[in-house]
């Protein structure tokens, strides 16, 4: 549950030294990033998110079983799902968070950044959830990241299984590898994300109303006059409040908190996230109207064929672009509690509304 009222002071520590990775996690060659970087009018921000993507991947390679470590199924489903792609946004919302409100960048940091763990956390926390999700029981989807979907590869259960070990190793990689002051918050504001008032309540809600508008189509029911139902509005805004912005949400704060900020830079960084994530979803059912597959990595048009509520479908096309510029907008207002405004993450609002992936 989001508590706006609840605020987190952490006196300034140094990050103590992690020990050796186990030899069962020994690296391996570095996975291949099958998506390009996303493409922004910031160059800065292209070179950053590049960079943070990179820094990730690595870590996660080297922090997660090996493909050869048994069951060696299990650990290939996982690594198949987690290094297929994807933008990184997540693990990036943390790191740039960190980095602007401390004023040193990660990268010299190294493997020391305290906001390292947290941002890989969040992208294993979200990979799960995308495994899941396509599942049949859910979206039952076979495309994902431009390739087929886990369980279309390695089979139901395993894909199941696969997304419960992503879930259990993004704690794990907390209680490992994050400063120990620093876990507990780490852990109450992921599980608060991801939860059933953050992630997965949202989920349960989008079922919820898929269901019941399936329900409706086999009774030769007629759809709904949606457009001016207040109802169906106000639970659209909870599943997009829960459903995406609150993990975003979480990786702002997480990266406030990594960078020892205080409590009123973390609620700052908490109200951007919570916007980002907004705008994030919003500008994701605009693509998925207007997408192509080649784009989006992922089939486009489901939504609308399985009545599904959107902006798109309760707003129309144009208004849903102006409320996502307006979320953009109120992250960007966020920022003024950060030094000098925090530049690169406004440039990341703004990025996240004209992307085309």
């Amino acid at each position: 549950m989001f508590h706006a009222s609840r605020v987190l002071i952490l006196e300034p520590r140094v990050p103590s030294n992690k020990p050796a990775t186990p030899e069962a996690r020994a690296r391996k060659p570095g996975p291949v990033n099958l998506r390009p970087a996303p493409a922004t009018a910031d160059p800065g921000l292209g070179a950053r998110l590049e960079s943070i993507r990179a820094r990730v991947d690595e870590a996660l390679n080297d922090w997660l079983p090996a493909e050869n470590v048994a069951p060696e199924e299990i650990h290939r489903a996982m690594r198949f799902s987690l290094f297929g792609g994807g933008k990184r946004i997540r693990p990036a919302v943390a790191l740039l968070t960190a980095d602007a409100l401390r004023g040193t960048p990660g990268d010299a940091l190294g493997p020391a950044d305290p906001a390292l763990p947290a941002a890989c956390a969040l992208e294993c926390v979200h990979t799960y959830s995308l495994v899941h999700d396509d599942l049949p029981a859910m979206d039952d989807d076979d495309l994902r990241r431009g390739r087929p979907t886990c369980h279309k590869v390695f089979g139901e259960a395993t894909a199941i299984l696969a997304g419960d070990a992503l879930l259990t190793v993004a704690f794990e990689i907390l209680a490992r590898r994050a400063p120990p002051d620093l876990v507990a918050a780490f852990v109450r504001e992921l599980a608060e994300g991801a939860g059933t008032q953050g992630m997965v309540g949202g989920q349960v809600l989008d079922m919820r109303a898929e269901a019941a508008a399936a329900k409706g189509r086999s009774r030769g029911k007629p759809p709904a006059p949606r457009r001016q139902d207040p109802a169906a509005r106000n639970l659209l805004q909870t599943i997009h409040r829960w459903k995406t912005a609150a993990l975003i949400r979480a990786a702002a704060r997480m990266g406030a908190i990594a960078a020892r900020a205080n409590a009123m830079q973390i609620e700052a960084a908490g109200d951007y996230g919570l916007h980002l994530g907004l705008a994030f979803q919003v500008a994701d059912d605009i693509l998925d109207v207007e997408g192509s597959a080649r784009d989006l990595g992922k089939t486009p048009g489901k939504d609308a064929r399985k009545g599904k509520l959107t902006y798109p479908a309760l707003y129309g096309l144009a208004a849903s672009k102006t409320r996502a510029r307006e979320f953009a907008a109120a992250a960007t207002r966020a920022l003024a509690a950060f030094p000098g405004g925090a530049p690169i993450l406004a440039a990341l609002a703004d990025l996240v509304v004209t992307r085309k992936n």
